[in-house]
C-alpha cells in the first residue's frame, strides 16, 4: 500500500504540474499560487496548508484543551478526567484514547531521553504509576504499546511480536478494570492483526465487541483490516465484512459506508484513472458512504472519517460539486484516511483540495454557488 500511495502522489503531482485533468466543460489546469487564473481555495473559506491540524479527523476542542494542557505540564489528571466523563460505548471514547496514546507515543519519538534526561510521555508512565486501577489510563497505556510496535518496529521481527505480546497483555489488563467498555477490546483488534491471531481468536474477540458495542463503526474498521487481502483475509472476505456491516447498519448507522473502506483498502496499482473511480463497485461504495452521511447524526465523530475518505474517491471520480459539499464540512482538519498515509498528510489533502476547487470552478462553480 505504501507503494501506491507514492504513485498516487507522483500521478497527482502530475497532474497538478502537468495541467492534464479533462473536464466535462474544458480541460482543468492548475498553476502556481497568485497566477491571474489560479483557483484560490482561499476564496472559498478553507485553511491555509500550514494551518491544517494533523491530529484528528475533526473538531474534538475538548480534546485540544485538555492535550495542550497534559503536554504542557506532564501532568495526566485532565486526561483522566475527560476519559471519565466520557460514554465508554461511544466512538469518541475510542478516538481519545487513541489521540491520548499516539501524543504519548511521539512526545517519545521526540525525546526518547537519555543520560539526566526524562523521556517524553512521562505522564502516561505517571498515571499507570499513581492510578493504576484507572480503567482509562489502562486502555491508553495499551493503545499506545500498539502505537509503538507498529511505529518503531517490522511486523514480523522479534521485537515487533515482543511490544505487542505486552500490549495484549495491557489489553487485558484494561477489559478487566472496565468489563462493559469495547475499546479495550478494540484495541486488541490490532494486536491481532499485528500477531496473527487465528480466524477462531479474532472471531472470538470480535463477538465480545459485538456483545459490549454492536454499531461501533471505529471497532468495524479496525477489524476490516483483519480481512485485508494483505494482512490475515482477501478481498472477497472484506468485501463480505463490509457490505454484512452495512446491510445490518440501524438508521443513521455510519456502517453504511463500511464498503467503501473495503474498496480503499483493495485498491488496484493500475487502475489509476477517473474510469476506475466511475466504475460500478465504486459508485456503489460512494452512494452507500453518501447515504450514510447525510442521515447520521450531525455530532457523531466519524463522520469526519467517511467524508475524507468521500473527499478522495470523488475527486478521483471528478464528482466536483459533491468534493465541495464535504471539504466545506471537514476543512481544517486532514487526520484521517487516505491523507494520514502521507509523510505530508496536510499537503496531500491540499492537492486534492486544489483539483476539486479547480474542477468545480471550471464547471461554473464560484465561492457564490457553494453551499454552505
Amino acid at each position: 500500500m505504501e507503494i501506491l500511495w507514492v504513485l498516487m502522489a507522483l500521478v497527482m503531482l502530475g497532474f497538478v504540474l502537468l495541467q492534464v485533468s479533462r473536464r466535462r466543460r474544458g480541460a482543468v489546469g492548475l498553476v502556481e499560487p497568485g497566477h491571474p487564473d489560479a483557483a484560490d481555495p482561499a476564496n472559498y473559506g478553507f485553511a491555509r496548508e500550514e494551518e491544517l491540524d494533523i491530529r484528528m479527523p475533526g473538531p474534538d476542542q475538548d480534546l485540544l484543551d485538555v492535550l495542550d494542557l497534559v503536554q504542557r505540564t506532564q501532568d495526566y489528571r485532565g486526561a483522566m478526567q475527560l476519559l471519565s466523563g466520557t460514554e465508554a460505548e461511544g466512538e469518541r471514547r475510542w478516538q481519545r484514547v487513541q489521540a491520548f496514546a499516539g501524543a504519548a507515543s511521539l512526545e517519545l519519538r521526540q525525546r526518547p531521553g537519555g543520560v539526566g534526561e526524562t523521556p517524553g510521555g512521562q505522564w502516561l508512565r505517571v498515571w499507570r504509576a499513581e492510578a493504576p486501577k484507572d480503567a482509562g489510563g489502562a486502555a491508553v497505556h495499551a493503545e499506545f504499546l500498539v502505537q509503538q510496535a507498529w511505529r518503531t518496529s517490522t511486523p514480523g521481527s522479534d521485537d515487533f511480536r515482543i511490544i505487542m505480546e505486552e500490549a495484549r497483555a495491557a489489553c487485558g489488563e484494561a477489559a478487566l478494570l472496565a468489563p462493559g467498555d469495547p475499546v479495550p477490546y478494540i484495541v486488541e483488534l490490532s494486536v491481532a492483526r499485528g500477531l496473527g491471531y487465528s480466524r477462531e481468536e479474532f472471531e472470538q474477540l470480535w463477538l465480545k465487541i459485538l456483545d459490549r458495542a454492536p454499531n461501533h463503526m471505529g471497532a468495524h474498521l479496525a477489524a476490516l483490516q483483519y480481512w485485508c487481502e494483505k494482512w490475515h483475509g482477501s478481498r472477497q472476505l472484506a468485501y463480505s465484512f463490509a457490505e454484512a456491516a452495512a446491510a445490518r447498519a440501524p438508521r443513521g448507522s455510519l456502517l453504511a459506508a463500511m464498503p467503501l473502506f473495503a474498496v480503499f483498502e483493495h485498491l488496484p496499482e493500475v487502475n489509476l484513472v477517473s474510469g476506475f473511480y466511475q466504475s460500478e463497485v465504486v459508485t456503489k461504495a460512494v452512494h452507500g458512504a453518501l447515504h450514510a452521511v447525510h442521515s447520521a447524526r450531525p455530532d457523531d465523530p466519524i463522520q469526519a472519517h467517511v467524508r475524507h475518505l468521500l473527499v478522495f474517491f470523488l475527486v478521483r471520480g471528478e464528482r466536483w460539486a459533491e468534493a465541495m459539499n464535504q471539504l466545506t464540512v471537514i476543512d481544517g482538519h486532514v487526520g484521517a484516511l487516505p491523507w494520514t498515509l502521507s509523510a505530508d498528510p496536510a499537503a496531500e489533502f491540499a492537492v486534492y483540495r486544489a483539483l476539486a476547487v479547480a474542477g468545480y470552478e471550471a464547471n461554473g462553480g464560484s465561492p457564490a454557488t457553494l453551499p454552505h
